[in-house]
């Protein structure tokens, strides 16, 4: 029963504001941290649930006053029953999303990673629009954006790919579902008849991997150093500073020049190849139970269409959920909280029909 659950979980809080206060357990830096961190993972989630006590208790004692015989007592109370009802409905609803499991990579770092697909110059240029988005997004939540890898799509600007590193408190949760096919309708700037074109981008949003977590056996690895260059062809240094990674087991391939340091781009590289490695074990995983349980905001497939940008009507539509934003241009500087929140909202709903543990 969920209410046993949470009967076990604050009491497990009580324990840890206890062991928080033992003189033993705070002179072992490494083991207070850790009870630390599990007591402020609990906060929410027993704040919430003694909220919903309190509140269930005042329901309980206003159905006791409405037994009563004082008529002026009962009419207040029968005032103040459906918000009080209201509110423990509010707050049981959120005590359920509390205790969905949580997806253990919520709080990493990401790499952002944004590819050219059909469209030409066009998809070049969008790249370039929506890792301009994200920086901004980022920009926005206080996190960090580190450019690992790029490849400049030709003159009119843009990029063939890039590659970015995104530091900051929960990023992977706020953009893990932005994985997957971005399409835009839009006139190109070299349209002479004015007739929209349709291009498409490539997105996919990696956790960043712990070294512990993926082992990578240097003997699997193919290494190639060569001339860093940038646009138009020009060397931006006379050493091997560009570093190119091959994993022999998978066929992996991550190439990093944007340092004049070798050393620093075959770091950044080894950083991007775990990232992915992970990624194909995630996604194996996720294959195998996804004939028992798939959500409904979608897959995450790259293959899979998920969001069309529409310039002529100044839209922007997320397939997986429907919703439909006419303010595209603040949209595409950055101002995607909104979207950002349904999905999660829709994966959390659909989350909720699975029966609590």
């Amino acid at each position: 029963m969920m209410y046993d659950k949470l009967r076990d979980i604050e009491a497990r809080y009580n324990n840890l504001e206890a062991l928080l206060s033992d003189p033993d357990v705070i002179g072992k830096p490494s083991v207070y941290q850790k009870y630390a961190k599990e007591h402020a993972d609990l906060h929410d989630l027993v704040e919430t649930y003694r909220e919903f006590e309190k509140t269930s208790a005042r329901i309980e004692e206003g159905q006791n006053l409405l037994r009563g015989n004082d008529e002026e007592l009962k009419e207040i109370v029968k005032d103040e029953m459906p918000q009080l009802k209201a509110q423990l409905e509010s707050l049981e609803n959120r005590l359920k999303v509390l205790l969905l499991p949580k997806d253990p990579n919520d709080e990493r770092n990401v790499f952002l990673e944004i590819r050219a697909g059909t469209g030409g110059e066009e998809a070049g240029l969008f790249v370039g629009d929506l890792f301009r988005m994200y920086a901004r997004y980022a920009e926005m939540c206080r996190w960090k954006v580190e450019v690992v890898s790029s490849n400049p799509a030709g003159g009119m600007g843009g990029f063939k790919e890039i590659i970015a590193l995104v530091e900051g408190k929960g990023a992977y949760s706020k953009l893990k579902y932005e994985s997957g096919v971005h399409r835009v309708q839009r006139v190109p700037v070299t349209e002479s008849q004015g007739r929209i074109h349709t291009s498409a981008v490539t997105v996919a949003i990696l956790p960043e991997a712990q070294e512990v977590e993926i082992h990578v056996d240097p003997n699997d690895l193919r290494i190639d150093v060569f001339h860093s260059s940038g646009h138009g062809g020009q060397s931006v240094n006379t050493t091997d500073s560009a570093v190119r990674i091959t994993h022999l087991p998978t066929g992996l391939v991550v190439s990093c020049q944007d340092e004049k340091s070798q050393h620093k781009n075959k770091a950044k590289a080894m950083k991007v190849l775990r990232a992915r490695l992970l990624d194909m074990m995630v996604q194996k995983q996720n294959a195998e139970i996804a004939e028992s349980r798939k959500s409904q905001v979608g897959s995450g497939d790259r293959s899979e269409r998920i969001r069309t940008y529409n310039f002529p009507q100044g839209r922007v539509t997320d397939h997986r959920i429907g919703l439909t934003l006419y303010s595209l241009q603040a949209f595409l500087d950055g101002e995607i909280q909104n979207m950002i929140d349904a999905l999660i909202t829709r994966f959390q709903a659909e989350a909720l029909k699975q029966p609590v543990s």
